[in-house]
Order: structure tokens, then C-alpha cells, then sequence
């Protein structure tokens, strides 16, 4: 059984080759890892609001610091900006 990007290349005839695919693939795939784990932090956050009620300010603060940073760190990017940063190194 051939994998994705064989199958991706072959429908691109050379045009596009592997080691570029793998390295498409492998950021998205991080990309993914990271949004899903600011996920997990909101969701966290959340219940720690939940659970404290009026003192989730002092009790919460270190999840939200969390959050932000990941938030700001931590936003999915396509391809295209993979492939034009390579292109420029």
C-alpha cells in the first residue's frame, strides 16, 4: 500500500517532490498537535472557571498566562508558507 504522498505525487508528475510533501505533511501534522493543545488548555480553563467561581482570577491565573501564550505561539499556517519560507532560505 503506497502512503499519501506517493499517491500526491504521482497526481503531480514531478512537479512536486517527496522530501517537499514529507515536510508539507510533518508541519501541518505539528500545526495540528499545537492548535489541539490550546484546545486542551481553553477546555481547562474553563472548568477551573467552573470549579472556583469568584476566585478564579488568583486561582486560574496560571491556565489563562498559559493560554494566551499558546495562543499567540501556537496558530496553524498552511503549506504554501512552508514551501515559500524554503524557497527563501
Amino acid at each position: 500500500m503506497s502512503s499519501i504522498n506517493e499517491v500526491v505525487a504521482k497526481e503531480y508528475k514531478g512537479t512536486v517532490d517527496i522530501k517537499t510533501l514529507a515536510t508539507r505533511d510533518k508541519h501541518i501534522k505539528d500545526s495540528w498537535v499545537n492548535a489541539m493543545e490550546v484546545r486542551i488548555v481553553r477546555e481547562e480553563l474553563i472548568k477551573c472557571h467552573k470549579v472556583e467561581g469568584v476566585n478564579h482570577y488568583a486561582e486560574c491565573k496560571h491556565l489563562s498566562e498559559l493560554y494566551l501564550k499558546l495562543m499567540r505561539e501556537n496558530k496553524v499556517k498552511g503549506y504554501k508558507q512552508i514551501d515559500l519560507a524554503a524557497k527563501t532560505s
